[in-house]
């Protein structure tokens, strides 16, 4: 469990339940906290704001990775159960969690359209299963899209529809939990930054479960996750940081995948394989300057990777001051830039 999770306790009422838009808001309406990574001194402001604190030639890289309607219902015998994808291995199989339920090895599940699926193996942790699906590649992908539904947490009431789990300009689909970092931002706010000269770039990674339920947390050391970076992002990372601008990572997912595909020299290479980073307080960012985010849970372990932004005692400071101005958290809630600042505000 993180270090953090006994030092701050969320209300209730701070849990973002609904979309900014189905609040009667608009996506960037959210509000946005600031925080000096040298000082760890806080300013609060809204998201239409964000472009202020960003300097021409700085770079936004963005995971265009889009959400998958991830969980499915499949019939075992005479019962239904719960199945959540993780994480695709190959056409044919994906690591998946099955709510509630301990089934063998060699077991076989029906889906809909005489789908099946066969518990392959163990999957990379416990409680992970690899299922291996009788449909493969698109076929399979339209299985998914027409009989499966977004997770939802129990902060989260109604059963928004999947276009609210997706960023604008999510394109590559994958992810089973919303990178949702990006949530806020806007097709004009990008074309708005690009004017004051802020550049964006693209890369995708797929995220998996965050979550397996009864206080069940994925292994940090050990979350494997597909990422790609094209050779035009990583270029175009090159020339920002030779320019003397800022990266800033729009999501800890971008923030992994940067980091891994770095090379000896601080060099940023062109990527697509799995990762399974782990960073945290005592790791050295070594292409990133600035990340955008959420606000995460005591036990999460993107919590960690924060501590590599700042000193850990700033970061806890913050998130209570968050706390005492309503912050509200999650892949619905504000949000949270973490950078090293120009100049006093």
């Amino acid at each position: 469990m993180n270090s953090m999770a006994s030092s701050f306790y969320v209300p209730d009422h701070l849990h973002a339940s609904a979309p900014a838009e189905c609040r009667g808001q608009a996506r960037d309406s959210v509000r946005l906290m600031v925080l000096d990574r040298r000082t760890g001194a806080a300013y609060h402001d809204h998201f239409k704001q964000l472009g202020d604190y960003l300097l021409p030639g700085d770079l936004l890289v963005l995971n265009n990775s889009r959400t998958i309607p991830s969980v499915l219902k499949a019939q075992y015998m005479d019962e239904e159960i719960e199945v959540r994808l993780s994480r695709q291995v190959s056409n044919t199989d994906w690591e998946a969690l099955l709510v509630n339920k301990n089934l063998q090895i060699g077991t076989s599940l029906t889906f809909p359209e005489e789908t099946a699926a066969i518990i392959k193996k163990a999957g990379s942790e416990p409680p992970l299963v690899t299922l291996s699906f009788s449909k493969s590649g698109p076929e399979l992908f339209e299985l998914f899209y027409r009989y499966g539904e977004p997770i939802r947490y129990e902060y989260v009431k109604e059963p928004w529809p999947l276009e609210s789990f997706q960023t604008v300009y999510g394109s590559v689909p994958g992810s089973v939990e919303m990178a949702s970092a990006g949530r806020a931002i806007t097709w004009k706010m990008l074309q708005q930054l690009k004017k004051k000269g802020i550049q964006s770039a693209f890369l995708q990674l797929h995220a998996g479960l965050t979550y397996y339920g009864d206080d069940r947390w994925p292994t940090p050391i050990f979350h494997p996750e597909q990422t790609t970076i094209p050779k035009q992002t990583a270029q175009l990372i090159h020339d920002t940081k030779r320019n003397g601008g800022r990266i800033i990572a729009v999501g800890t997912t971008v923030v992994r995948s940067l980091e891994t595909a770095v090379d000896e020299y601080g060099i940023v290479e062109p990527f697509s394989g799995v990762t399974n980073l782990y960073i945290n307080d005592g790791y050295r960012l070594q292409v990133v300057d600035g990340l955008l985010t959420g606000f995460h849970e005591p036990e999460a372990s993107h919590l960690d990777m924060l501590k590599a932004f700042m000193n850990p005692d700033h970061l806890l400071s913050a998130y209570n001051e968050a706390i005492s101005e309503h912050y509200l958290w999650h892949e619905f809630g504000d949000m949270n830039l973490i950078l090293p600042l120009e100049k006093e505000r």
